[in-house]
């Protein structure tokens, strides 16, 4: 029986599928846990991304990641034997730096963050200071300084506006969980008593920044993403096809936990060459 959008299958099957869709013009994809896991690719990931530039589908990789440049990624990537183009990759960095540029164009930030931020907003225009700035824009380092968190709350206190490339309270490293942008805002907040406005996944801002990078339509735009809590809300809320897969984070028995449900659930990316025309 149908319900909204979508069908229940039978238990065998491991599909949600939408209906009255167009069909799928623009490709959207997560990268940690879709496209390379642990460093390495997903087997089949390398045949979905070559497919996808051998039919001209615009895409784009999304990541919330705020860390590295789409050059720095483009290389990381080629390293574990994807052949992604810069231009076809998408970071929080950008869209935080797209979105500032739209409510406040040429205006000024205090940045915590590497050269993926701070390389996305001089590209914007953005004056990067520490005197009386519009903004405080936090992202992800992998050293946060003491010295800068506390400048970072006083400019805030001072009437700064808190801005924040994405939530993730933690990232991955070799040693262990590390804390990352949402655990440090957790920490400005309270000392502050003020939220910041998060860009990246799960708000749906970094799907419609990315729509309008390739000139997509909802309509007919796939996201695929291996995160019930960031990837495929924040793709339906966009109102996106959404695709999970299996080889990341959320698991086949945990996505009945979730009060919403992907369009679609395959194994691994690799199922989708096909798809790709």
């Amino acid at each position: 029986m149908r319900s909204g959008y979508f069908w229940n299958p039978p238990r065998t099957c491991d599909a949600w599928t939408m209906t009255e869709r167009k069909p799928i013009d623009c490709w959207l994809s997560d990268m940690d846990g879709v496209l390379v896991h642990e460093g390495k690719p997903v087997p089949g990931a390398d045949e979905f991304i070559q497919k996808l530039g051998e039919s001209g589908k615009r895409f784009l990789v999304l990541t919330n990641n705020s860390i590295y440049t789409p050059r720095d990624l483009s290389v990381r990537l080629r390293v574990a034997g994807l052949n992604v183009p810069p231009e076809a990759i998408w970071t929080s960095a950008m869209a935080t730096a797209d979105f500032l540029s739209a409510q406040r164009p040429e205006g000024s930030a205090y940045v915590i963050g590497e050269s993926g931020l701070t390389t996305a907003l001089h590209e914007a225009g953005y004056i990067l200071t520490d005197l009386d700035p519009d903004y405080v824009v936090l992202g992800e380092t992998r050293t946060y300084s003491f010295s800068h968190i506390t400048r970072a709350i006083r400019l805030i206190e001072n009437g700064a506006r808190f801005i924040a490339t994405n939530p993730d309270a933690v990232g991955p490293s070799h040693e262990g969980n590390l804390p990352a942008c949402g655990a440090v805002a957790a920490m400005i907040t309270k000392a502050t008593g003020v939220e910041p406005y998060f860009v990246g996944k799960p708000n749906p801002m970094m799907m419609r920044s990315a729509l309008n990078r390739i000139e997509g339509h909802s309509e007919s735009t796939a996201m695929i993403g291996d995160r019930m809590d960031t990837d495929i809300v924040c793709g339906m809320e966009a109102g996106l096809h959404t695709i999970l897969v299996l080889t990341g984070v959320t698991q086949r028995d945990q996505i009945d936990r979730f009060p919403f449900r992907p369009s679609q659930i395959v194994p691994s990316v690799a199922d989708l060459i096909d798809l790709v025309e």
